[in-house]
C-alpha cells in the first residue's frame, strides 16, 4: 500500500550515476558590476586560477577591437572585460579544480535573469560524494569560499536591508 498511497523519492539514478546535484545561486548586487580597468585586471591576474584566462581574454578583446577599428576612448565602445565575467570565470576554474566535483557530469556556472534581489549566478554541478552529510559539507565548503571571495572582485552579495543597515542609515543623517 505504501508504494501506491504515499509519495516516495527514487534515489537510484543518483546512486548509479555517481553524483549528487548541487544547484544553487548566489545573488550579486548589480550596482557593483563594472568594466575592469587595468588596475583591476592586474590584481585579478594574480589569482592563479584565472591568470591564463585573463591574458587570453585581453588578447581576444584587443584583437576584436583592433579588427573592428573600435574607438576605445569611450567605455561603451568595443568589448571589455567586466568584474562579473571575471568572477564567473574564477568560479568555473575553482570548481574545475575542486576534487569533489564530478567533471564528467553536467557542469554549469551561469547568470540567470536579474531579479529585484540581484543578479543570480547559478552553480549547477555534481558532487562525487552522494552520502547526504558529506554532500552537504562539500556544498557548504564551496559556498563558504564563493561568498568569501566575492569582495576580491569588487562585487557585493545582495541581501535585504537589516536592522543594522537601518540603524547605520539613521546614524549617518
Amino acid at each position: 500500500y505504501a508504494l501506491i498511497g504515499e509519495s516516495f523519492k527514487n534515489w537510484r539514478g543518483m546512486q548509479e550515476s555517481g553524483g549528487r546535484r548541487i544547484k544553487r545561486a548566489i545573488y550579486l548586487d548589480v550596482s557593483t558590476i563594472v568594466f575592469c580597468d587595468e588596475e583591476m585586471l592586474a590584481r585579478f591576474a594574480k589569482i592563479q586560477y584565472i591568470t591564463a584566462h585573463i591574458e587570453r581574454k585581453k588578447q581576444e578583446l584587443a584583437e576584436y577591437n583592433k579588427l573592428n577599428h573600435v574607438d576605445l576612448s569611450h567605455l561603451v565602445n568595443g568589448r571589455r572585460m567586466t568584474n562579473i565575467g571575471t568572477f564567473r570565470a574564477y568560479v568555473q576554474a575553482y570548481l574545475k579544480n575542486h576534487p569533489q566535483i564530478n567533471q564528467e557530469m553536467t557542469f554549469l556556472v551561469r547568470q540567470l535573469a536579474p531579479t529585484s534581489k540581484g543578479l543570480p549566478l547559478e552553480i549547477y554541478v555534481f558532487c562525487k560524494d552522494i552520502v547526504w552529510a558529506n554532500y552537504e559539507a562539500i556544498q557548504a565548503d564551496i559556498f563558504d569560499h564563493i561568498f568569501a571571495i566575492v569582495p576580491a572582485f569588487d562585487l557585493r552579495v545582495f541581501q535585504e536591508p537589516t536592522g543594522t543597515d537601518f540603524q547605520a542609515l539613521g546614524e549617518s543623517q
